[in-house]
């Protein structure tokens, strides 16, 4: 609220492809109309209200809304009946907003305690909850010590992690990245990210709401019209996981029939996030929108970024995740003792934008923090200069007899290959070595699964080339574009 109330009330707030135009004085009005509806339905500080909304206008009017008076807790709209039951019973959510075109018979579990608010859009883009009192309520509000944002992580664990950011984590995020790239109210953002996850709600929208910029609201990403976007709303940056990024470039070259493209615009920059980008796809992305491409690092439990390469005239380097961005960052060995540079292994973090701990998981908990430093799970090394590499998830590591693998050096390797569209690694069982690097890759021409073995052979040593490559139409992600090598592995296994 008070990043809304104290930006340039004059300025654009919000657009939307669709002709939506609203500044900050006017999303500060609907905000205080959902907050007293909010209030008149009993939410109060530590309230759950969950989200079931697509990428749009009242998406951001409520979660703002909710994150003031209670706590916010969007979902995935994609999510199916039994999924929806699981998080909504283990948020404990007082509350859930659902847009009019909602199938209610996927909520059929919840409890009369529970409040389902439909929520109403007109053409303007005003928003409001649907037969709720929006009269001015006595409610409270929360504190930056109070929780604003519940999410769960999508790790590798069997049971998903509730993650509570509070306001003063999020403002620490927000703040760390404004200044990372030099955010100001002459700023427009694309938010092609989902607004269920940190990557679009923090970077994309509230680093930008935070500078009195303008964010673009389209429904999703759409490889077809960002060209369009970005041109007819002069976006000045977006940021994006590295297979949206993937998707556009290979729309561009499509259209231009594989000569090389370069396209005019206001971009003063592209950020990739949340996945690790091919040295080769920054290079086309910079070839083709003659900006640089920064690569940078987020998490969940730190309220999404945590190091980043910086803007000209610093360095960016091709495979790093920057430097640390108003946080502490290092290496640590198992034993927890701090190494030094050059050294490898896991990335721990310290700093005002990271949670203290998971909710209700003392189990979690033990193992995330050591002598005051969070755990990342992240296997990495930092040089001289403080740039920090990722070379994999410690529990992705390929161990083949006793030999650490990085998936991610395998990756590379294979998208180095002129038809290798997208490449993942990952450990197959093995009765004689315990495991063995194997690969799965999305071609654009043909080649063969020898051929690419032979390929990688000639860059890699020989235990950490793959015995098989599969070669296949799509590798699953996660909603927010992730790759988890365990899912390619089991769905491969399985078929």
């Amino acid at each position: 609220m008070d990043v809304i109330a104290n930006a340039k009330q004059d300025n654009i707030a919000l657009k939307t492809p669709e002709g939506i135009v609203l500044t900050y004085a006017n999303i500060l009005n609907q905000i205080n109309r959902i907050n007293n509806q909010l209030q008149n339905v009993g939410v109060a500080p530590g309230d759950r209200v969950a989200m079931i909304l697509p990428n749009a206008i009242e998406t951001v009017i409520c979660f703002i809304s909710a994150a003031s008076v209670g706590t916010a807790a969007p979902l995935n709209p994609g999510y199916k009946r039994d999924e929806l039951e699981f998080y909504l019973d283990d948020t404990d959510a007082k509350v859930v907003i659902v847009p009019e075109d909602f199938d209610h018979s996927n909520l059929d579990f919840l409890s009369s305690d529970v409040k389902v608010a439909t929520v109403l859009v007109t053409d303007q883009g005003e928003v409001s909850l649907k037969d709720i009192d929006d009269t001015s309520s006595s409610g409270n509000y929360a504190s930056s010590d109070d929780v604003a944002l519940v999410l769960h992580t999508s790790g590798t664990t069997s049971r998903p992690k509730r993650v509570p950011l509070k306001h003063s984590n999020l403002l620490s995020s927000i703040s760390n990245i404004a200044d990372t790239y030099n955010l100001n109210n002459s700023d427009v953002s694309l938010c092609v990210m989902p607004l269920f996850h940190v990557h679009g709600l923090v970077a994309s929208l509230l680093s930008t709401l935070a500078t009195s910029g303008t964010v673009v609201i389209p429904s999703g990403f759409n490889p077809l019209r960002m060209n369009q976007w970005i041109t007819d709303f002069n976006v000045t940056w977006y940021t994006a996981v590295p297979t949206m990024h993937q998707t556009f470039v290979n729309r561009i070259k499509s259209q231009n029939k594989g000569e090389d493209a370069q396209i005019n615009s206001e971009l003063r920059f592209i950020r990739s996030c949340s996945s690790s980008l091919a040295p080769i796809l920054m290079d086309d992305l910079e070839s083709i929108f003659q900006v640089p491409v920064l690569e940078a690092y987020g998490m969940t439990e730190a309220s999404h970024q945590m190091s980043s390469n910086p803007l000209p005239p610093s360095d960016r380097l091709p495979g790093s995740v920057g430097t640390p961005t108003g946080i502490e960052i290092a290496i640590m060995d198992e034993e927890g003792n701090l190494l030094e540079n050059h050294e490898l292994g896991e990335v721990v973090i310290k700093g005002k934008n990271v949670i203290d701990a998971y909710e209700d998981n003392p189990e979690a908990n033990s193992t995330a923090f050591t002598n005051g430093w969070f755990r990342t799970g992240d296997q990495g090394v930092i040089d001289d200069n403080g740039y920090l590499s990722l070379t994999g998830r410690l529990k992705e590591l390929i161990n083949r007899s006793g030999e650490k693998i990085s998936p991610r050096e395998i990756d590379e390797a294979l998208m180095d290959h002129p038809k290798v569209a997208e490449a993942v690694a990952f450990g197959a069982p093995s009765a004689v070595h315990g495991e063995e690097p194997s690969a799965a890759v999305v071609v654009s021409g043909e080649v063969t699964e020898q051929e690419l073995i032979s390929f990688v052979r000639e860059k890699l040593a020989n235990f950490k080339c793959p015995r098989r490559i599969y070669i296949v139409e799509s590798i699953p992600r996660t909603a927010t574009g992730k790759i988890q090598r365990r899912l390619v592995a089991e769905e491969l296994a399985s078929s």
